[in-house]
């Protein structure tokens, strides 16, 4: 019996990384993905395959359909089958809407978005062929409500929001789970932009009064992804009842 297969992108780092690596610790195959940093890719994949595990590492913005259309067939010449996709990629823009340029709005979407809807047209047929699979896609909180000085990566997220909803009343009937995780403040890079007292400051805004961890998001995704095939269409909020 052929092991799954999960394919997480922007997993170079981060929480893309730690759900890498819990699916690699239960046996999966491995494909992971980032834009643009090589050597930290490569020292991913190095620490997966240290779990004796297969693991393909593709360099490339799945942003572009071109690029995503190349990762999905190189998979499929490594794996024959994605058997659940996590949607991870994503980069954020700090700063007054007044002030953000077209250009930047549009590698946001690109980013937050566009790599969604490539990814997920191009695992779907083989999903639907094999009446299974699971999409989960990496939201955050600020896709529920909205942030200040985050308008663009608020929007993305919320229309991704929209998008796992609608996505999962589609591909129910075909035995497929597409459900949203929606992020409070995590331990990650993103969040090392701010300085120790805006840092100590968003702490106490946190009941859980901590930030959460990269391990904690993966070790849902994973529960999420590895059975409950009732649960399909939700956003759930994982933020240490911040919001």
């Amino acid at each position: 019996m052929n092991k799954p297969t999960v394919l997480i992108t922007g997993s170079s780092r981060g929480i893309g990384k730690a759900i890498a690596i819990r699916f690699a610790k239960e046996g999966y195959n491995i494909i992971i993905n980032c834009a643009h940093n090589k050597s930290e890719l490569l020292q991913t994949k190095a620490e997966i395959e240290e779990l004796k595990v297969s693991c393909l590492a593709f360099l490339g913005d799945v942003g572009n359909y071109e690029v995503a259309l190349e990762l999905f067939a190189t998979a499929k010449k490594h794996f024959s089958n994605i058997d659940i996709l996590v949607n991870n990629a994503g980069i954020s823009y700090i700063g007054l809407f007044t002030d953000m340029k077209p250009e930047d709005w549009n590698t946001v979407m690109n980013t937050n978005l566009n790599s969604v809807f490539n990814c997920c047209s191009l695992a779907l047929p083989d999903m639907i062929s094999n009446k299974a699979g699971k999409i989960i896609n990496i939201s955050s909180v600020w896709g529920v409500v909205g942030a200040s000085c985050e308008v663009a990566y608020s929007a993305s997220k919320g229309a991704m929001n929209s998008f796992t909803k609608a996505l999962a009343k589609e591909l129910a009937p075909s035995n497929i789970q597409v459900n949203a995780v929606a992020c409070g403040a995590i331990d990650t890079t993103m969040n090392h932009v701010l300085d120790k007292d805006d840092l100590a400051s968003l702490i106490e805004e946190i009941p859980a009064n901590r930030l959460g961890r990269t391990d904690e998001v993966a070790d849902f995704v994973y529960h999420i992804a590895t059975g409950h095939d009732y649960l399909n269409g939700q956003v759930i909020t994982l933020d240490g009842a911040w919001i």
